[in-house]
C-alpha cells in the first residue's frame, strides 16, 4: 500500500473539484439526496433490504456507494491526501458510511468482501475521517433512537 501523501498539491486540487462536479450531475444529485434523506437502517434487516434489485433506494445507495468508494480510494492509496478530500469533499461519505457501520460485516457477507473498504480506511486510519466519523456516530445514535417504535409500555423499544 502507498504512504498516503504528506501535503496537498494542484493535483489534489483538480481531483477534489473533479469528484465535486461529479457529484452536481443530475441523477448523483437526486441519488445523494434519497440516501441522505430516506436512508437511515435501524437493522441488518433494514440494510440488508436496500440490496435487493426491487428496493427503491437499492439504485441510489448503489451509486451513492460505489461513488463514495471511488473518492475515498484515491486517498486510501495515496493519489488523493485524505485530510485535503475530507475537508472539501468528503463527510456526505463518512456519513453514509456511519449508517452502514454497525451491520457492515453482513453488508460485505450480502454482497461483497470489499463493500466500503476505502470509506472504512478513511474512517479509522485518518484523523480528519475519524474525527467526522465520530461526529456522525454519535448523532446516528440519536437519529435511530428517534425513530425506534415505543414499546407497549410506552418505554422506547
Amino acid at each position: 500500500m502507498p504512504r498516503p501523501k504528506d501535503y496537498p498539491d494542484h493535483h489534489d486540487a483538480e481531483l477534489v473539484l473533479r469528484l465535486y462536479d461529479l457529484r452536481r450531475e443530475a441523477s448523483m444529485r437526486e441519488a445523494r439526496a434519497l440516501v441522505s434523506r430516506d436512508f437511515l437502517p435501524t437493522s441488518r434487516d433494514e440494510l440488508l433490504a436496500v440490496l435487493r434489485p426491487d428496493h427503491p433506494l437499492n439504485t441510489p445507495f448503489r451509486q451513492v456507494s460505489t461513488y463514495w468508494e471511488m473518492a475515498y480510494g484515491f486517498a486510501r492509496h495515496g493519489v488523493l491526501h485524505t485530510d485535503f478530500l475530507i475537508e472539501n469533499n468528503g463527510g456526505e461519505g463518512l456519513l453514509l458510511f456511519a449508517k452502514v457501520e454497525p451491520w457492515l460485516a453482513d453488508l460485505r457477507q450480502a454482497s461483497s468482501p470489499r463493500a466500503m473498504l476505502s470509506a472504512e480506511w478513511v474512517a479509522t486510519q485518518s484523523v480528519a475521517g475519524r474525527e467526522l466519523a465520530d461526529r456522525f456516530r454519535g448523532r446516528l445514535q440519536g437519529m435511530r433512537a428517534q425513530r425506534q417504535p415505543a414499546a407497549p409500555d410506552g418505554q422506547p423499544g
